[in-house]
């Protein structure tokens, strides 16, 4: 499993909160419960760490994940919240949209529907569960993107919340009324539990008897399944998870194995091995096969154009495996100055205002009389804002019948290596500017004691010097903070410069050691010139150079579209973009000579 595609969770059926007059409802869309997954390592349970998940205040909310067209998108979900340990939110339904009136109508009749995520993965631990000894994945970076009304769920533990009822009646009265509307909706939920699941009235029974929760009588019904499954009975159930009736899931297990083609040193997962050796009009076939249209007889020629122009997958499958080797590609590109900054993101394309707090006011002496005196914070602020930039590519026909996988893979691992050139291009020109920051000043300048006054080689004086200007840096209440340089950033004129002087030696004397030996990490940027070198404190430390990318846009996205005017499907390569210097503390310039 990548990191960045999207994943989709589901919720279970339940008890409604639906209001037929609002069109809304109450859900419970994750629990962070543990979800059967498989890689090609094997299964394995995917747990989401939902403390660390990003979300916007209010997300779409999709028929079935379909996010290919307007139609789909039945309402949104909007006051979205970490309730718990649950992430919660209110559905509200779209009253112009006929799938939204529909799934209305239905609520109103008293069906239930499952309700399921969609969700980006940026950052995977793992860990063996000592109690089960089963390999569990916890997503702890995560962005969620959609959501979606789904008919079978798998979040155990999720779903459609169920409404309070607040009638007014005499303590006892209301304490026995609400027991018996509680044990109500848990006997109505497990009757859902076990239509769901395709247990029999038994089931049912003995549940209700025994005066089982829900959760315990969804357990029961877990195992139930799995003791089905392993006597070799048909499972007339959904399984967890997406399968290959899911175009979606179809469309990027296709891509993957065709990506491995592009790149034999990946390996490919469980979902896409069976797609491998399989060429691009051979694809293009089975896209027109799954959507039903007849192939007996096609040319290859014919094949490919007739993929491209109908509504078949094969477009999403060349989009899929283009995104993958353009990241591959963008990914392994040279850091350089790109270290040396901080990655945030920003919500939408105005500035993005970054505020900077002095350190707390110093404590003083409380006199006889018991009299505390105030301090205040001094804050200052920096801005700069995320742009759209992009390109657009083009793969011909002729390459796609001819099954060309070279100039496909080299057109785009290049516009991969050119998205990750600008933006370090984009971090020196903003470097080598020296831009004005908030104060009117320049960023390396005298005042900012940031600045070295005599250009100099990189040698031992001028390390010292420019060591000690920073560790001495003031805050806003000209307090005294800690910078650690950690960085030395030069060009490539000054590379064997810089790494004879923190090369570590064995020293005859104490006057022969090296204090900067193992201190410094060089690093070297190819878009500079000249003697100029830097001396840079830990982004993770103290703020300083900033780049920021849209919520839920890292790095360069890939859209297709199959052309008119030209015989070819057409990549748009799109790169939301910014940064600016938040703080000039942790930099430090000398000319150099």
């Amino acid at each position: 499993m990548t990191t960045q595609e999207i994943i989709t969770r589901r919720a279970p059926r339940g008890a409604t909160s639906w209001n037929a007059e609002t069109l809304t409802f109450d859900a419970v869309l994750a629990t962070g419960a543990p979800v059967q997954r498989h890689d090609a390592r094997g299964a394995y349970d995917e747990i989401l760490d939902l403390t660390k998940a990003a979300f916007a205040p209010s997300i779409p909310l999709l028929d079935s994940h379909a996010r290919d067209t307007l139609d789909a998108v039945l309402g949104r979900v909007e006051n979205i919240a970490v309730v718990g340990g649950e992430l919660r939110g209110r559905a509200v339904l779209s009253r112009n949209n006929p799938r939204a009136q529909r799934v209305a109508a239905e609520l109103t009749d008293g069906e239930t529907f499952g309700i399921s995520i969609g969700y980006v993965v940026s950052k995977w631990t793992e860990r063996t569960n000592p109690a089960t000894k089963r390999r569990e994945k916890i997503a702890t970076e995560l962005s969620i993107v959609e959501s979606s009304i789904v008919v079978i769920a798998a979040d155990a533990n999720a779903g459609i919340r169920t409404m309070e009822h607040t009638e007014t009646q005499s303590p006892h009265e209301t304490q026995d009324a609400g027991a018996v509307a509680e044990r109500a909706a848990i006997n109505a939920e497990i009757r859902a539990i076990a239509k769901v699941a395709g247990l029999g009235q038994d089931f049912v029974d003995g549940q209700i008897d025994a005066g089982a929760s829900a959760d315990a009588a969804r357990a029961g019904a877990f195992e139930a399944m799995r003791s089905r499954s392993h006597a070799g009975q048909i499972r007339t159930t959904a399984s967890v998870g997406m399968d290959y009736g899911d175009p979606e899931f179809r469309s990027r297990a296709i891509g993957e194995a065709l990506f491995t083609r592009v790149a034999p040193s990946h390996t490919p997962s469980e979902q896409a091995r069976q797609f491998v050796g399989l060429s691009i009009p051979e694809i293009a076939r089975d896209c027109l096969r799954t959507r039903g249209f007849q192939t007996t007889g096609l040319s290859s020629a014919s094949v490919v154009e007739r993929a491209l122009q109908t509504t078949s997958d094969f477009p999403l499958i060349l989009g899929d495996t283009v995104g993958r080797t353009l990241r591959m590609a963008y990914e392994s590109a040279p850091a350089g100055v790109r270290r040396l900054a901080r990655q945030t993101t920003a919500r939408d394309f105005r500035a993005k205002h970054r505020i900077q707090l002095s350190s707390a006011p110093t404590l003083e002496a409380v006199n006889e009389h018991g009299e505390f005196k105030s301090g205040a914070l001094a804050e200052a602020q920096e801005s700069y804002k995320v742009d759209t930039f992009g390109r657009i590519i083009g793969v011909s026909r002729q390459a796609l019948v001819n099954d060309d996988l070279g100039a496909f893979a080299d057109l785009t691992r290049r516009m991969g290596q050119a998205a990750a050139a600008f933006e370090a291009g984009f971090l020196v020109n903003l470097l080598t500017s020296n831009p004005l920051m908030s104060d009117g000043v320049a960023l390396f300048h005298a005042t900012h004691a940031n600045l070295a006054a005599t250009p100099a080689a990189i040698n031992d004086a001028s390390l010292t010097a420019a060591r000690k200007a920073m560790r001495t840096q003031k805050g806003l209440l000209n307090e005294a903070i800690s910078v650690t340089p950690k960085f030395l950033l030069v060009s490539p004129d000054k590379e064997v410069e810089a790494e004879k002087m923190v090369a570590a030696i064995t020293p005859a004397s104490s006057t022969d050691v090296n204090p900067f030996a193992s201190k410094l990490e060089i690093i070297v940027e190819p878009r500079l010139s000249g003697n100029a070198w830097y001396l840079v404190a830990d982004p993770s430390e103290i703020d300083g150079l900033e780049y920021a990318y849209l919520e839920g846009a890292a790095g360069p996205q890939v859209t297709s579209e199959v052309g008119f005017d030209i015989d070819a499907i057409r990549f748009r390569v799109r790169l939301d973009f910014g940064a600016g210097f938040v703080d000039w503390r942790g930099w430090h310039k000398n000319a150099g000579a």
